[in-house]
């Protein structure tokens, strides 16, 4: 028998986090050793464990997934082979496909994952001596290079599609599985399937994720109102001056980048 895989799992959402460990359980063949919520998180538990995969979110706050793939290439001679997992769609995905790592295109399914650690396997088993560090040197530049923010966004309003400048959107929120999408004269659905894929086009330093149903333009607030158990209620600047949660998780980031 195969001697199991000693796997990190890298997230910022706790639910996100459970749902792969619970779904490497079930393929079998692996341990993980280790989760974590951040970039910097992720940097410790590798420095503290002898791990063969990372299963790595691209959009994370702070430290994002290219960077801290860079931050193990520089740091650790033999890194463990790393899978991004990304919110991008098919067609972008497909480009990244290279022989030393994989990615898992959100949500993951079962037999994706299990491809994806056979692979890993395989290279983990195959791969000379930094030949790894080389192709995920590249695998990062390819990514890098195509991640690319869209300046447009299309919102549907009737039967019309209407392009509005990504900074013009007030926020978007998730209802009755729509994506709904405002600015200060349109209100419409977006295509997207989730608020991942949207976010994965949007600026991560202006769209936050501030609950799992909402992503905001943070240059768009107009009010913070405090709320229960020390947590805020955003105010936006749209014409409803619409009040939108912030979870838990969340309201650190806030305080510390408002100096709340």
């Amino acid at each position: 028998m195969d001697t199991p895989l000693r796997v990190m799992v890298v997230d910022d959402e706790q639910l996100a986090r459970d749902e792969l460990c619970y779904q490497l359980e079930r393929v079998g063949g692996v341990e993980v050793l280790a989760q974590a919520g951040n970039g910097l998180e992720a940097l410790t538990a590798a420095a503290r464990h002898e791990l063969d995969v990372i299963f790595l979110d691209v959009q994370m706050p702070g430290l994002t997934g290219f960077e801290v793939a860079r931050r193990l290439l520089e740091e650790d001679e033999q890194p463990p082979a790393v899978v991004f997992v990304t919110a991008f769609d098919q067609h972008a995905v497909e480009a990244f496909e290279v022989n030393a790592v994989d990615y898992l295109l959100k949500p993951v399914d079962a037999p994706r994952l299990e491809q994806a650690l056979a692979r890993a396997r395989r290279r983990l088993s195959l791969e000379r001596p930094g030949g790894m560090n080389n192709q995920l040197e590249r695998l990062v530049r390819m990514m890098e290079s195509r991640q690319i923010r869209r300046d447009q966004v299309a919102v549907k309003v009737g039967e019309r599609f209407l392009l509005v400048q990504a900074e013009e959107i007030i926020y978007a929120s998730l209802a009755d599985e729509s994506i709904n999408i405002v600015t200060g004269q349109v209100s419409g659905t977006s295509n997207y399937r989730t608020l991942d894929e949207l976010q994965a086009r949007l600026d991560p330093e202006v769209f936050w994720r501030v609950h799992r149903s909402h992503l905001v333009n943070i240059n768009k607030i107009k009010e913070i109102v405090p709320w229960f158990s020390r947590n805020y209620i955003l105010r936006m600047k749209d014409t409803k001056s619409t009040e939108i949660p912030v979870s838990r998780a969340q309201t650190k980031r806030l305080r510390e980048y408002l100096k709340l």
